[in-house]
């Protein structure tokens, strides 16, 4: 009897989980849809001024030169890591995938000799580094719509740093969204720029004012926009990575609900049939 009561509430509880995981998977594909829309909008920006760059670029000419494409003429011999990870759990590999990614972009520039810097974005990646025991310098938290205001503000703070020699570079370890069933941990190296290639368009421009100097102005918005790229792909990845976890914990929870009912009526069958037993039995004895 004790065994059949367990079971009952066993199979209750599971299914309370099934319903708590089933609702958080439609809130997170809600929010992934309207992630996923935020991040197309700014994709074709993105891209587009990538190809600006590179069709002022031919017009610059090679000698153009610009302090975000250059480190420092005297090292600092210091980088910055910004990693960019979630407020909350419950996203599958996502955090893991992200801080691990992190972990070995600070791994290797020590290797390389150079003193790192570490910003974090999300309370997962302060509490992972905590644990680490890694030096935190500034910690961001930007919830689930990043807003360019905010991101733009973050990248002119590190721009101005990077100008004024305080670091040698500049890289952003984040999940960039590729596929629906596809999301990789990389790391970027935001700044040094690379040379900006010239485009490969047979249009002749006449640039007014000169091409170096509308690229000096295009330079700053193309680090803006990329940084604010990676934080809508970070959204997109975490919103999918915890829709994809919330299903699989709900189709796990059914299975499970399955067994338990299967071992109840199996329990609840013994318990008969012993009552049915010992009922013969008693009927006999009294013969």
């Amino acid at each position: 009897m004790a065994q059949i009561r367990e079971l009952k509430k066993r199979m209750v509880a599971v299914r309370t989980i099934q319903r708590i995981t089933k609702t958080m998977q439609m809130i997170a594909t809600a929010k992934f849809t309207a992630a996923l829309t935020r991040a197309k909008a700014t994709r074709p920006y993105t891209d587009r001024i990538r190809d600006l760059v590179g069709e002022v670029a031919a017009a610059a000419g090679s000698d153009f030169v610009h302090p975000l494409m250059a480190a420092p003429a005297t090292p600092a011999n210091r980088v910055l890591v910004l990693v960019i990870g979630s407020d909350r759990g419950l996203c599958g590999a996502y955090n893991g995938n992200v801080l691990r990614k992190g972990a070995q972009t600070i791994k290797t520039l020590k290797a390389a000799g150079k003193q790192v810097v570490l910003e974090t974005v999300g309370k997962k990646a302060v509490a992972y580094f905590r644990f680490a025991k890694v030096d935190i310098a500034e910690r961001h938290t930007f919830g689930d719509k990043p807003q360019f205001a905010q991101v733009q503000a973050l990248a002119q703070r590190i721009m101005g740093e990077f100008e004024a020699g305080k670091y040698d570079s500049v890289h952003v370890v984040y999940m960039r969204f590729i596929t629906t069933s596809r999301q990789s941990a990389e790391s970027m190296q935001l700044l040094p720029l690379a040379a900006p290639q010239a485009s490969r368009s047979s249009a002749n421009y006449e640039f007014s004012p000169s091409g170096a100097e509308i690229l000096a102005d295009l330079l700053p918005k193309s680090v803006e926009v990329s940084i604010f790229q990676a934080f809508n792909d970070a959204a997109v990845s975490e919103h999918v990575m915890r829709m994809v976890s919330m299903k699989s914990a709900t189709d796990n929870a059914a299975g499970l609900v399955r067994t338990i009912r299967r071992n109840y009526n199996r329990a609840r069958q013994a318990r008969i049939t012993t009552e049915l037993t010992e009922i013969v039995a008693g009927a006999a004895a009294l013969e």
